[in-house]
């Protein structure tokens, strides 16, 4: 797979459809890496030409040190856009990806058209929650974590029916870095825009979970209420929608995308 260097990151990237297609990026969420997306790419590569990408410390990206910071996994996409000669694109984060897409509405409006943020908030979690996380992972491993995964991404319906789906994402969690998850939790630990989602003026689609526990309908209702050109589509999943409910998520980010 190709990959671009972004400040003290390798990053690793996939393109999917015609280059001359608007262009659509996904940001993946925490524990997880681009294959998330394979419901989605699969259903839009005909209308757009999708870019995913895996967050620095998953997937096949480089560890840099830590910690890292929210502006940081910003930047990642902005280079990963310069890298491919891309002035103007779609974006759509799920989770830590949805804080990453909040974060360039705010700050590179210039260079979305719209930005889809899935199952996240303004702020995530509480500061010290992160960090006990962080330290948990780099003392423990990240097999624990992976254990108690499945429980908080699907509903229990989703998961008796979907033991492969669920295994898959669980092992991939397991097998991670445990230092780049930590240091995206540390991440998360600072990271809050609830002050500046009033300044961002790229049309926003907000995806809540209605089964969600880590990211609540309310938070996607508090985005919906500050953010002044946007819109909330509730999916009858939990925190990772885009597995769950891929027809309804995929026809969600159709009528809203074009």
């Amino acid at each position: 797979m190709p990959t671009f260097i972004s400040n003290d990151a390798t990053i690793n990237y996939a393109t999917f459809g015609d280059a001359s297609n608007p262009a659509l990026v996904f940001s993946n969420s925490l524990g997880t890496n681009y294959g998330m997306w394979q419901q989605q790419f699969n259903a839009l590569k005909e209308q757009f030409f999708v870019v995913c990408y895996d967050t620095r410390g998953h997937g096949a990206s480089s560890t840099p040190q830590g910690p890292y910071r929210l502006q940081q996994l910003g930047e990642d996409v902005i280079h990963l856009l310069d890298h491919l000669r891309i002035q103007h694109a779609a974006f759509c984060g799920i989770s830590m990806g949805g804080l990453t897409g909040q974060w360039l509405a705010i700050h590179y409006p210039e260079r979305f058209s719209h930005v889809v943020v899935c199952n996240t908030a303004a702020k995530i979690g509480q500061e010290q929650a992160w960090l006990d996380r962080a330290a948990l992972v780099r003392s423990q491993g990240l097999q624990s974590i992976a254990d108690t995964a499945a429980s908080r991404w699907f509903t229990v319906p989703f998961i008796q029916s979907n033991a492969a789906t669920v295994a898959t994402l669980s092992n991939d969690l397991g097998a991670g870095s445990p230092e780049g998850y930590a240091s995206c939790c540390e991440a998360l630990a600072k990271a809050d825009v609830r002050e500046q989602l009033k300044t961002i003026t790229v049309p926003v689609l907000i995806v809540a979970g209605r089964q969600d526990p880590v990211t609540t309908v309310a938070d996607a209702e508090f985005m919906q209420s500050q953010i002044p050109n946007s819109q909330l589509v509730e999916i009858d999943a939990s925190h990772i929608s885009n597995v769950e409910q891929p027809t309804a998520f995929n026809e969600a980010l159709k009528q809203f995308l074009v």
